[in-house]
């Protein structure tokens, strides 16, 4: 009869509830193992369904949709796909340490490749599974009902190994996930009888036994410190690294490195495809081909052969390198040791997972001895009744043969001669054939073995010792048929992989150019010389110039810094390659820039060793000089290259030195100072570094320039009014860092100048631009103005008021970088006197809405 009755509850408690429900489903009953025998309920239901059945080792092979169907009609009630694919998962070497079915017929393979129809398949238990059931007929563990009450299905296997930790498991439940590794099966053994004759045993005397995972693929396991983790608390992790040789054929030209084992769940085909990739995109260096020689027959895929052809000269080891951190040669793996254990989902440990193992033991052992004391005491009171029975067999003959049926003459054997009722019942079933003298001796014989039986039966039960002495013989008697050597290698800690950056890319010439709107590319020579081999003719958005052109090659660094002293290292081979007439690419999509960060400075590294300085300078006056080789790095994201003392501080500019010349700082104000660079000391990175100059209370630093301490080169200053000021370097005198500094020029009695730029003049190879507040650009042109000394005066040369200016870049070949080396006296020369062999520098300046330099 249906209620009328209305239950109101919201809607939150409703779903809260349902899902609670749900989620409990899901993790007691599909994803999450069982501690005690580390079977999902679907694993469980297959093999003890195979067992019912009789699909065992030693019987042939049965369709697996037969084995499907039976499951799924009696115990899972689910899709066929979802049973047949943990089937499959249980029969394929290279998931489990030790499949607990064995395949007849296509099971998948390394590659991924799906197993056939369970039509085609056949299967059966494996010898080792058999033992996962062994004894599950004497009430060894408790049965439930299935799912439509018409059979009995067992809560648990009695598992006479650690299935759990052999074979792993891994499975997502909701707010839950598991993946245990497989472990060796003969380790596992060990420990658990160690910690069963010593249960306070440590962890690390446990991992004396148990070294750390072993896949059945092989591979070598890093990072010990992380196994032993998640031994303790159930979660750690460790690199996973395929085996790998050399082999140099003798009459070849080239070498082969061979790959002989996989990581674990690594898929062949893929791994091959990742390699060939890069190959093919000639990211690697020396790399001709790669190629799969792994046997198609079941027994030669377990030998994994993967071959990748080298050059003779190639550095292999580099290149392996590359493919550890750039494919899946190398994996992590991480421990989340979640298991059900006394109804309740929890993450454990290794002693937490044995303790489990054994206490379930202790439960199988002891339940199966009773169920056999209780048999055998039963067949020990039948024959005892049978021997007495036989003393008195004419008599008893007599009796039965009085009686009017079976039911009288049991009650008559009971009442004349004592029998009991269970004694009574086997002397009506002797046949005649066994009444000889011979089945009497048999009878004792019989008496006296079951006496001894039960004798032993009741110690186990009645003896801790005598138990664990009973499950410790089992396991080795496991351990002695099935346990197989390590696969796995462990290795100590996990191996940074120290990346040679020729091996990563193909090394090639390439020209790199920089606007001052900030769009970078990578260009060909032959793109550049095809359009020309002229700066006209690059490729810029309107009203934009190249700031910077640098001959390279891919294989170099470029180093970015920013004002807020950070910097990002990157390879100049992942600079975005254009041609030469095409625009590029916003700096701000090459590099992970914030908001508020800008590039001041940039510089171009071939090799960190070089003892070169990086320094900074702020525009409060402060200098900080590094060591180039701290700059080194294989991140790219933004790190720290300089400390600020104060948030209103920024830096200007970024220089590389190699403490030969002097440092000349020019501030606003028009005040210049020149000092050696070794007046400067090295300091780390996160540092802020030392006073440059003395600056009045309004001035602040503009320009920051490393010269030789010999240099009859032209300095040349403008300021906002368009007055340009030109000065010889050698009129400038070296003094001590700190000072106050000289006047550069001049100073007007109405209002002093503001200067907007002061650089190192180089009519022949750079062009100088200013912008007036019209917004119109215009050539400064001051090579025909005259030199004066420091302190002079100055001529107007382009209208102001000035609110930027900006550069063209000089075309600096290699030729060029050699003609006019660092320290040349040529005032013409094309490069910067700190330009050192193996860097090239260019800097990018932006401004703000004020229109003033920053």
């Amino acid at each position: 009869m249906l209620s009328n009755k209305v239950i109101e509850q919201s809607f939150a408690e409703i779903m809260g509830k349902r899902f609670s429900d749900y989620a409990n489903l899901v993790i007691l009953s599909r994803a999450i193992p069982d501690a005690r025998d580390g079977l999902k309920p679907v694993q469980r239901r297959i093999l003890y369904a195979m067992y019912q059945e009789g699909n065992t080792h030693d019987k042939s092979y049965r369709k697996s949709a037969k084995t499907v169907g039976y499951v799924m009609g009696t115990f899972h009630p689910h899709g066929d796909s979802a049973i047949y694919e943990t089937m499959v998962r249980m029969a394929q070497w290279w998931k489990m340490r030790h499949v607990l079915i064995q395949g007849h017929g296509n099971f998948g393979s390394l590659d991924a490749d799906p197993p056939a129809a369970m039509r085609y398949t056949e299967s059966r238990l494996s010898a080792l599974a058999n033992e996962m059931l062994r004894d599950i007929d004497k009430e060894t563990v408790p049965f439930i009902p299935n799912y439509d009450n018409s059979t009995k299905q067992p809560a648990v296997l009695p598992s006479r190994f650690p299935n759990l930790l052999v074979n792993g498991a891994s499975g997502i439940a909701v707010g839950f996930a598991t993946d245990i590794p497989t472990h060796n099966l003969g380790e596992v053994i060990d420990a658990t009888i160690a910690q069963m004759k010593q249960p306070d045993i440590s962890l690390d005397e446990l991992m004396q036994y148990v070294k750390g995972p072993d896949f059945p693929t092989g591979g070598i396991v890093q990072g010990v410190s992380g196994i032993r983790k998640a031994f303790e608390t159930g979660r750690g992790q460790f690199v996973i690294r395929a085996r790998t040789h050399i082999e140099e054929p003798k009459g070849s030209k080239g070498k082969k490195i061979v790959i002989s084992e996989l990581p674990y769940e690594v898929v062949k085909s893929k791994l091959v495809t990742q390699i060939d990739e890069l190959v093919l995109e000639r990211k690697i260096e020396g790399a001709l081909a790669v190629r799969d020689e792994t046997g198609r027959k079941e027994a030669e895929q377990k030998k994994v052969r993967v071959v990748i052809d080298i050059r003779k000269e190639a550095d292999a080891e580099a290149i392996l390198n590359y493919l550890y951190k750039n494919t899946d040669l190398q994996t992590y793996y991480n421990y989340n040791m979640n298991a059900i254990h006394e109804g309740t989902i929890r993450q454990m440990g290794l002693k937490e997972l044995l303790d489990a193992y054994i206490s379930h033991q202790k439960e199988v052992v002891t339940n199966r001895s009773r169920y056999d004391l209780n048999r055998k005491q039963h067949r020990e009171h039948v024959v005892q009744g049978l021997i007495r029975a036989k003393s008195i067999l004419r008599e008893i003959v007599d009796t039965i043969m009085a009686s009017e049926n079976r039911a009288d003459a049991k009650q008559n054997i009971i009442d004349k001669y004592g029998f009991t009722d269970v004694q009574a019942d086997a002397i009506l079933s002797i046949q005649l054939a066994s009444l000889t003298r011979i089945d009497i001796v048999k009878l004792e014989k019989e008496l006296s073995t079951l006496a001894k039986e039960i004798k032993e039966l009741e110690a186990i039960l009645g003896s801790e010792k005598k138990l664990i002495q009973v499950i410790q013989g089992e396991l080795l008697e496991i351990r002695k048929k099935y346990a197989e050597p390590r696969l796995s290698e462990i290795q100590g800690e996990i191996e940074e992989i120290k990346l040679d950056i020729a091996m990563q890319i193909n090394a090639e010439d390439c020209i790199v150019t920089l606007s001052n709107d900030g769009y970078i590319k990578r260009t060909s020579p032959r793109s550049f010389k095809s359009m020309g081999g002229t700066i006209e003719t690059c490729g810029v958005k309107e009203g934009d110039r190249v700031r910077t052109f640098v001959e390279t090659n891919t294989s170099h660094t470029a180093l970015f810094f920013t004002q807020d002293g950070k910097y990002f290292s990157l390879l100049v081979n992942s600079i975005p390659d254009a041609k030469w007439k095409d625009v590029g690419t916003a700096l701000v999509n090459v590099i992970p820039l914030e908001k508020q960060q800008r590039v001041i400075a940039c510089h171009i590294v071939e090799n960190f060793d070089q003892p070169l300085y990086v320094c900074h300078v702020t525009r409060s006056g402060l200098i900080k000089k590094t060591a180039l080789s701290e700059y080194a790095t294989n991140r790219s994201g933004a790190l720290v290259a300089a400390k600020l003392k104060s948030e209103t501080d920024e830096y200007i500019d970024v220089q590389l030195t190699d403490e030969s010349g002097t440092h000349l700082i020019v501030t606003r104000d028009g005040m210049v100072i020149r000092f050696p660079e070794t007046e400067v000391s090295a300091t780390g990175r996160a540092s802020s570094g030392v006073k440059a100059i003395n600056l009045a209370k309004t001035d602040e630093v503009i320009t920051a320039l490393t010269v030789p301490t010999e240099d009859n080169r032209i300095l040349r200053a403008l300021t906002q009014e368009g007055l340009v000021k030109r000065t010889r370097l050698a009129d400038l005198p070296v003094q001590g860092r700190a000072g106050k500094g000289l006047v550069l020029i001049r100073k007007r009695k109405t209002s002093p100048h503001v200067l907007l730029t002061c650089q190192v003049e180089d009519p022949a190879a750079d062009k100088l631009y200013a912008q007036s507040d019209s917004g119109q650009w215009q050539l400064v042109e001051s090579d025909h103005l005259p030199t004066n000394e420091q302190g002079g005066i100055g001529r107007i040369v382009v209208d102001g008021p000035l609110i930027d200016w900006m550069y063209e870049a000089a075309i600096e070949t290699s030729e060029g970088k050699e003609e006019n080396s660092p320290g040349s006296t040529d005032p013409s020369a094309a490069v910067s006197p700190n330009d050192e062999p193996g860097v090239e520098q260019f800097s990018l300046f932006q401004s703000d809405s004020s229109g003033e330099k920053e």
